[in-house]
């Protein structure tokens, strides 16, 4: 004979349960209180199979990974989705386009992690403007685990840096005004033809830093851009070209002036990177040019004296 007990059904009525029976009592439902959070990283490497191996190891560490290839393909996505994190290869095949892809990351994204990778050992200490950018600099070879782990531990351990408030060029080129000239001076000295001339600092330097005054002024102006054939007088220019025919100067020697004050206007840019605001940075560039490029005009003219007269200093 089997013992047994009654238990009360659902509809009232009792039934018979055996010792060897137990209630099904139902198991309680967990209900997360939080979601894990997933981070989603935006790879960019040209070459498919380190793009590929980075990708399913990013994924099997749990993170949402979407590869670009290139920097075109990298742009598109940084405009037109978020990101927790960016990981780009310097060199795509261009050395600039690592580069490229952290600086618009940066200004559109200012949030996100941002990871450069090198195959260059001493780019730490050759690549002080990127430093401005990226949040950390990774020399290959590194091991796609490694990687994954250094994601997770920025991330965890990251402090979002103050933002730094950006300038136009042309109030950078005003406010370096100075150091412009002196760089000026240093590179000129340097210069086996230009140095042949024997002259002051002061004489040397001359109208540099009213042409750099006229070119502020032109940066500044609404209507910058000029078309071709179009001209922008600037009486420091003429002057300036006088000036170095009354010194000695050979044409030449005026257009190697002029050349060495364009790569000094654009290495105080680079040094200004971190500072600079981007959205108008290529039409800047471009009035530099044209603008440097107008001035040289103006100074041969004012050197073969077909120009008006000279302006004062």
């Amino acid at each position: 004979m089997r013992l047994g007990h009654t238990v009360r059904n659902r509809t009232g009525g009792s039934a018979t349960m055996t010792s060897t029976e137990r209630p099904v009592v139902p198991f309680p439902r967990m209900v997360p209180t939080e979601r894990a959070i997933v981070h989603k990283v935006l790879l960019v490497d040209d070459d498919d199979a380190v793009r590929q191996m980075m990708t399913a190891t990013l994924e099997h560490k749990g993170f949402r990974v979407v590869a670009a290839a290139n920097v075109t393909e990298a742009l598109k996505l940084i405009t037109t989705e978020s990101f927790d994190v960016l990981i780009t290869d310097l060199h795509m095949p261009n050395p600039s386009d690592g580069f490229a892809v952290i600086t618009a990351m940066r200004h559109i994204q200012p949030k996100a992690l941002t990871l450069l990778v090198s195959g260059y050992p001493d780019v730490k200490s050759a690549m002080d403007a990127i430093l401005l950018e990226a949040d950390e600099i990774i020399v290959k070879p590194v091991e796609t685990k490694k990687l994954a782990d250094l994601v997770h531990h920025k991330l965890l351990t990251r402090k979002l840096a103050v933002p730094t408030p950006k300038e136009r060029v042309a109030e950078i080129l005003q406010r370096c005004t100075g150091l412009i000239v002196e760089d000026w001076l240093a590179r000129v000295k340097k210069n086996t033809e230009l140095s042949r001339v024997v002259l002051g600092d002061q004489e040397r330097t001359g109208y540099l830093p009213k042409l750099i005054d006229d070119l502020v002024l032109r940066l500044r102006s609404p209507h910058s851009t000029v078309q071709e054939g179009d001209f922008i007088g600037s009486a420091a220019a003429v002057a300036h070209g006088k000036l170095r025919r009354s010194q000695g100067y050979t044409s030449a020697m005026l257009v190697q002036d002029s050349r060495i004050l364009q790569v000094t206007l654009f290495g105080t840019l680079q040094k200004n990177l971190g500072a600079l605001d981007f959205s108008l940075l290529l039409p800047d560039v471009m009035t530099i040019a044209d603008e440097v490029d107008s001035q040289l005009t103006q100074a041969m003219e004012g050197y073969m004296d077909v120009a008006g007269q000279p302006a004062a200093a």
